[in-house]
């Protein structure tokens, strides 16, 4: 018997959220105050204790831009770097010329599953959108086209493929070889990417149609002449090496004796925020001294590009307070409470619980991870799936529709100068793509092996 409490916890976040959507397309209320209303709204309701309610919203805004803050300014400054330089554009040149401009889609598919292998997606994502900015000015695709191929390939190893962190996490919390979990996640990743990206992108392309001009376009305009573009080579090795460095990070136990001062070394220069930081500092001398600017020019540039993260950066805030909210309201555990009362099979339970943390925390690392926590002990005594399929399907769940509560709706939003209603037609859906078709996947490709 399903609680009566759970299902009305429900019922208002239903609400809450169809309310936020309200307030921000139709009587165009500022998202963030919108996002801190609607909190503030399932807080009352679920009961929450009127002394813990602020701080709860606090702490998700101040949780999620901890990290989201640092990643945003130091891969803007990069972006800005590579656009002054022209090196954004020496990439999407030798893009366009690899592929032809009729497969710009695909070129970014396969850059964002390559590059978002070791990055969380944030990361990847202020990596890439400058050279997304840039292609699609050069051969006059639209924003759609080129942007929703790119978030694919990113999204799709963000949870389906080691060693990615997140994806990585879950196989530990399985104890699924990480090697078969690697082919598997590419056998189910790289089909379910392109139906999510290039092809959904060309659909839903005749449907919405945004500007190619934006605020944060404009910031990554290249102002680099063809006669001194930067080296391919030279623009991609700048761009690469924060991923490098993220990957000796993530690797750091296997290279060196866990607890030793090289460990320490490895894991410190492999955290997200110092391998961008020396990407940055590199990309100062690579894309700025080489260029011929000044450090007065470099400074200047470093400056102008953070005045439009701003807007960015605090939408992205509210909504990890959104969904702390919803973790210390109840929802979270409501939520798991149904599906464990539900008697399905295991992979599909594995989906279930991560889909559900997923839209009512809108983290997909703590959906998956909380997720495999539930469902672990219990696989462990059934015995009967692979624990490699279920880390995947798990995974799989982890990215259904992002919303208002997530972080990277927003900065997908802001970047692409979406409305909430344009964004949830193209990102929110291509999410749940994503989600669906790599559980279909899943679940086909456990009857074949």
């Amino acid at each position: 018997m399903i609680d009566p409490h759970s299902i009305f916890l429900l019922v208002c976040t239903f609400a809450a959220v169809v309310g936020l959507v309200l307030l921000v397309a139709v009587f165009k209320l500022n998202p963030f105050l919108s996002l801190f209303v609607a909190s503030l709204s399932i807080a009352f309701a679920a009961g929450m204790p009127l002394s813990t309610v602020i701080h709860s919203f606090e702490a998700g805004v101040g949780g999620t831009l901890g990290h989201i803050a640092v990643v945003v300014a130091l891969g803007t400054m990069l972006g800005k770097m590579m656009a002054e330089s022209g090196g954004a554009t020496a990439v999407a040149n030798t893009l366009i010329r690899w592929f032809g401009e009729k497969r710009v889609p695909w070129a970014m598919m396969l850059i964002g599953f390559v590059i978002g292998l070791p990055v969380f997606f944030e990361v990847g994502f202020v990596l890439l959108i400058p050279i997304a900015f840039t292609v699609a000015r050069r051969t006059g695709t639209s924003l759609i086209l080129v942007c929703l191929p790119l978030v694919a390939g990113l999204s799709v190893v963000h949870g389906l493929v080691p060693p990615h962190p997140a994806a990585l996490l879950a196989t530990t919390i399985y104890h699924a070889d990480v090697g078969r979990t690697i082919l598997y996640g590419l056998m189910v990743g790289l089909p379910t990417a392109v139906i999510a990206g290039p092809l959904y992108a060309k659909f839903i392309d005749r449907y919405v149609h945004i500007s190619n001009e934006n605020p944060m376009s404009a910031e990554f305009v290249d102002h680099g002449s063809e006669k001194k573009l930067p080296g391919f080579t030279l623009t991609i090795f700048t761009i690469l090496l924060p991923v490098a460095l993220m990957l000796v990070g993530s690797g750091a136990d296997a290279i060196s004796a866990p607890g030793s001062t090289v460990n320490q070394a490895l894991h410190l220069v492999g955290n997200d925020d110092m391998a961008l930081l020396i990407g940055v500092l590199l990309s100062f001398y690579t894309l700025g001294k080489l260029s011929g600017f000044t450090r007065g020019t470099i400074l200047r540039f470093s400056n102008e590009c953070l005045a439009p993260t701003a807007t960015i950066t605090l939408l992205v805030g509210a909504g990890g307070g959104f969904g702390r909210i919803l973790q210390d309201s109840g929802v979270s555990q409501a939520l798991v409470a149904i599906a464990l009362q539900t008697h399905v099979p295991l992979l599909l339970l594995a989906w279930l619980i991560a889909a559900l943390m997923r839209l009512s925390t809108g983290s997909a690392t703590v959906a998956m991870t909380t997720a495999a926590g539930i469902v672990a002990p219990i696989a462990l005594h059934s015995g009967n799936v692979h624990p490699e399929l279920l880390a995947i399907a798990t995974g799989a769940g982890s990215l259904i529709f992002s919303h208002v509560n997530d972080g990277g709706f927003w900065l997908v939003k802001e970047y692409l100068n979406m409305s909430v209603t344009e964004t949830m037609k193209t990102w929110s859906v291509l999410e749940t793509i994503i989600s669906v078709t790599a559980l279909l996947l899943v679940v086909g490709l456990s009857f074949a092996i």
